[in-house]
This record gives C-alpha cells, structure tokens and sequence, in this order.
C-alpha cells in the first residue's frame, strides 16, 4: 500500500461508481495503472466488493434491532450460520463475554420482529437472548476515516 493505493480507496469509498478514467485523473496515474492497482486491491482482499447503501427506513423498515445470544459452545459456529440465512439479519458477530453471538436486524414492525425472536429461541442450542431497540441511529457508516496514516 502506497499514497497512490491509499488515494484510490478514498476515491472509492465515497463512490465506487467512478469510472477508471475519473479515477486515473483523481490520483494522478493513467488509467491502466489504476486499473492494474485496482484489480490488485480486490485480488488482495482490500476492495471486497462494491454495492449501493440502502435507506432501509425509506423502504419501510421502522425497527432496528441489536440482540444479544447465548450460545452453547460447541454450536456457536452453526448458529451464526443459520442466523446468517436470515433475510431481516444484518450483520452476525462473534463476540466475547457474556453472550456469544450479537446480531444487527432490521424489520418492519415491533411484531416482525417479536415473531423472529420467538422463532430463534426455538433452536435448541441458543439458550438466552437479550434484545435491544435501536430508538436513533447516530452513525451507521460502511468505512471509518483512513487508518494508513498511523504510521
């Protein structure tokens, strides 16, 4: 990772839908350099994807949920994969401490939502939850400021 690399991902973080061109003119390089670079950095595993955010509360989605899990150990693993299938789960997370599991979900009303935990604490291996109301997001941002510069 250079200055030229760390340019790109800025560019692209606040639209990954800059064309090669756009970008070659942005960080100073021809395009075929940034384009070779920017295959480098999704061959690298640096650039995972690309995709649009999405407002879920504009698509009706009014509830925002954080739930905490007990899991029993050795069925930790499957768990986060069944919870992963889920199509209101946002996000699945390995946590430590008291809990095991922590998801992010989003549904369209309180009783969605009430009708999702009920039917996960039918699987036998999760043995406690704690569910958690998000009133107001604060921040909710796909990338944090630039963390290269630490040096």
């Amino acid at each position: 990772m250079d200055e030229v690399d760390v340019k790109l991902l800025e560019c692209l973080k606040d639209d990954a839908r800059l064309s090669i061109r756009e970008l070659a003119k942005r960080v100073g390089r021809s395009p075929s350099v940034v384009y070779s670079r920017i295959k480098r950095l999704e061959r690298t595993g640096v650039i995972r994807g690309y995709t649009a955010l999405i407002d879920y509360r504009s698509l009706g989605y009014e509830v925002c949920a954080l739930t905490l899990l007990q899991v029993e150990g050795e069925h930790i693993t499957d768990v986060e994969k069944l919870l992963a299938k889920e199509p209101n789960v946002r996000a699945v997370f390995d946590i430590t401490g008291e809990y095991d599991v922590a998801i992010l979900t989003v549904f369209g009303s309180v009783s969605e939502l009430d009708a999702f935990i009920k039917r996960i604490l039918k699987v036998p291996y999760i043995k406690r939850s704690v569910t958690n109301l998000v009133l107001r997001v604060v921040k909710d941002v796909p990338h944090i400021g630039w963390v290269l510069s630490k040096e």
